[in-house]
């Protein structure tokens, strides 16, 4: 830990051969992680996967969408985290590499 993210040439993170996998991250994992007991994703009316509201998610997916939108990724809209941002949050918090820079 501590350690600073050395990637070779044409070498990925963790979380971008994740992404880049056609089936990529579990969408039902990320739910179970990132949300408080009995809540889940908001849907589109056809069942896809959009985003998590802030009063569905637990208080450390919170801590960490607020650092992310203030610092990393900066947004305008942060009383919810969109799919990708929430599939970010998710690969942090299992510990994958990824490469911010």
């Amino acid at each position: 830990m501590g350690d600073p993210l050395i990637l070779k040439e044409n070498q990925q993170c963790d979380f971008s051969q994740r992404r880049n996998q056609a089936d990529g991250f579990d969408d039902e994992a990320i739910a179970q992680l990132l949300c408080i007991p009995g809540q889940d994703f908001t849907r589109t009316t056809a069942g896809r996967w959009v985003q998590i509201m802030r009063t569905n998610m637990s208080t450390l997916t919170q801590i960490w969408m607020t650092l992310l939108l203030n610092n990393v990724l900066p947004s305008d809209l942060n009383s919810d985290l969109p799919l990708p941002k929430c599939q970010l949050v998710y690969a942090i918090l299992t510990r994958m590499s990824v490469y911010v820079a």
